[in-house]
């Protein structure tokens, strides 16, 4: 009766394999094999377990091998026989599996050959968070890091060939050439200083204070650029996932494209999970909730009122009565979005609408709870 249950399981995981995504499983080999891969670099532990450090990478690689063939299967079937294996996921995939095999094939030590099994950190690239931000920044921004780069080289040839010519005589056996000034200009540009090549000159030294500022301007720069970058992209996310979350708040549904997107910028999104207090009877309000997601619960005198996706509840607090009258809490895992008083009086002068809705709305309820 086992077999039936496998199967599913089986094809479950085929299905995810071939989707060309990183599974559970996956990350647990790669963990597995790259940490069995620095054993086996530890002399004791490599001749104390040779066998089994040798079975699991050897499991790890069929693992990774199972791997890329049921994507090229599926890429056949599919009639794109050839996207997947040139694709930059193909040859990681590929370089994964074969980089070990060809060198022991080709008569390299098997601890040297082993040490390729790195390449199996390359497949989880594409799962880390925020890669793909990361990767639309360099892209929006590469105008600016490319000139930084620019900026960058020529300060370090430049310093180079100044300290080449100010620092031969006094020390030919570390600034006897460009190319050895080279090692002295990236330390210094970078301002990691070992300390191993140092101009002992006064006109070298000041070459070399001028370096430093350079480097500390350079860095500075591209610290700059990529911080702007990611925060606008950050705030377009942001903005994108507020957008959804509103378009689908009934409250807002009469509102146009403009008006949401008016909202968009002064909605904060919040995540609760059940059981949390949002507000307490007798503090005082200065903002109000709409239920994107999830359910609240109003603790009223003798009863208790449910409020479900789309209502929205702390009004009062913005209308003139700026103390609680009721506990709030979430009855469920909830999205809520925020709308501060500041904010309330600009959305109010902009849109006049919703203060009818929301007056109209307060005095039900008012109605409802007398």
């Amino acid at each position: 009766m086992a077999k039936p249950a496998a199967f599913p399981v089986l094809a479950q995981f085929v299905t995810a394999t071939a989707s060309r995504n990183m599974t559970g499983a996956a990350y647990l080999v790669v963990l597995a094999g790259v940490g069995t891969m620095v054993l086996l670099t530890i002399d004791p532990a490599y001749e104390q377990f040779q066998a089994e450090i040798g079975a699991v990478l050897w499991a790890c690689l069929a693992f990774f091998a199972f791997e890329w063939l049921v994507r090229l299967r599926h890429a056949a079937l599919s009639g794109r026989g050839l996207v997947y294996p040139l694709s930059q996921r193909g040859l990681v995939d590929a370089a994964g599996v074969l980089a070990v095999p060809l060198a022991l094939a080709f008569g390299v030590d098997p601890r040297t050959a082993w040490l390729l099994s790195v390449l199996w950190l390359v497949k989880a690239i594409p799962g880390v968070p925020g890669l793909r931000r990361l990767q639309r920044v360099l892209v929006l921004e590469k105008g600016p890091l490319l000139s930084v780069l620019a900026i960058f080289l020529i300060v370090l040839f430049l310093g180079s060939v100044a300290e080449y010519l100010l620092e031969r005589d006094a020390q030919p056996g570390t600034f006897g050439s460009v190319p050895a000034a080279l090692w002295w200009a990236v330390v210094t540009l970078t301002t990691t200083g070992y300390g191993d090549v140092v101009p002992i000159t006064p006109l070298g030294r000041i070459v070399a204070a001028m370096v430093m500022i350079c480097g500390l301007g350079v860095f500075g720069l591209w610290t700059g650029i990529l911080a702007t970058g990611f925060a606008a992209e950050t705030r377009r996310d942001n903005f994108l996932r507020t957008w959804e979350t509103v378009s689908k708040v009934p409250f807002f549904a009469t509102l146009g494209p403009s008006a949401i997107a008016d909202v968009t910028h002064m909605l904060r999104t919040i995540d609760l999970p059940p059981r949390a207090m949002i507000i307490h009877k007798g503090q005082q309000g200065d903002c109000m909730y709409f239920i994107a997601s999830g359910e609240v619960e109003v603790d009223l005198p003798g009863k208790k009122v449910q409020l479900g996706e789309g209502a929205f509840f702390g009004e009062m607090a913005l209308l003139g009565n700026n103390i609680r009258n009721a506990n709030i809490t979430t009855t469920r895992l909830s999205k809520l979005l925020v709308l501060d008083l500041v904010d309330f009086r600009l959305l109010m002068a902009r849109h006049p609408e919703l203060v009818e809705t929301i007056d109209a709305e307060a005095r039900r309820r008012a109605q409802e709870n007398e």
